[in-house]
């Protein structure tokens, strides 16, 4: 059965791990995440990436990006866990200070699919997201 403990150390470890992203802290990125990691990312490959090895070489642009001023702060953490898998999901401040400007309400969507492995939580699935605000309709089913 899931503890309170179980939950507060999924909050620490984004948290942590939000924190890194923020510091361009590689290791601090790396750290807690499985070796079979899938991501879910913003930008290309839109099928996503695959493997501890190519979800690290995802992070060096977008820390190059960062260091031009843009934030990444946290604002919201849900946690959901059960005896060996959890989730969580968030938004998060995420851009320039002109695109935060220009669009005071964008949010960085964060889902984040965890597993407990030799009694300690990995990140073994991360997705991000902005809302489509193009205006454009989906396709009709």
């Amino acid at each position: 059965m899931p503890t309170d403990a179980d939950r507060a150390a999924i909050d620490r470890l984004i948290r942590d791990w939000v924190t890194a992203v923020h510091s361009g802290d590689l290791a601090g990125v790396l750290a807690d995440h499985a070796d079979d990691i899938v991501m879910f990312d913003v930008p290309p490959p839109y099928a996503g990436v695959r493997g501890l090895d190519a979800y690290r070489a995802t992070w060096p642009d977008f820390f190059t990006w960062q260091a031009q001023g843009a934030e990444f702060a946290l604002e919201s953490l849900d946690v959901t866990a059960g005896d060996d898998v959890a989730f969580a999901h968030g938004l998060l401040r995420c851009g320039t200070p002109d695109e935060l400007a220009a669009k005071p309400e964008l949010r960085l969507r964060l889902t984040v699919g965890l597993r407990k492995r030799d009694g300690r939580w990995q990140v073994t699935h991360e997705h991000h997201s902005f809302a489509d605000d193009s205006g454009a309709s989906p396709p009709a089913p």
